[in-house]
């Protein structure tokens, strides 16, 4: 299973609406936005779970697309090196 990034969500967003628009390209294995911790709204990104074909096929159809008049940023998830290397 991949792991995808997407950004730029309208802080209207929830699971259900990012779970549709992504179900249109393959199986949606997992979601989880970040929410505001107060107002409990999508601070604007979130991460999806999906197979490796079905990832790349919603990446190449919706990085750049407008959602709610907002391009939506996708892409796999980057795993970053902390200060000493190792990843996170």
């Amino acid at each position: 299973m991949k792991r995808i990034f997407v950004g730029n969500l309208p802080s209207e967003a929830t699971e259900e609406t990012v779970q549709a628009l992504f179900s249109e390209y393959g199986k949606v294995r997992s979601i989880q936005l970040v929410s505001d911790i107060f107002s409990g709204k999508c601070r604007g990104f979130g991460f999806i779970g999906m197979e490796g074909h079905e990832a790349r096929a919603a990446i190449a159809a919706l990085d750049g697309n407008l959602y709610c008049g907002k391009p939506l940023k996708v892409k796999f998830e980057e795993i970053t090196a902390g200060k000493n290397g190792r990843r996170h």
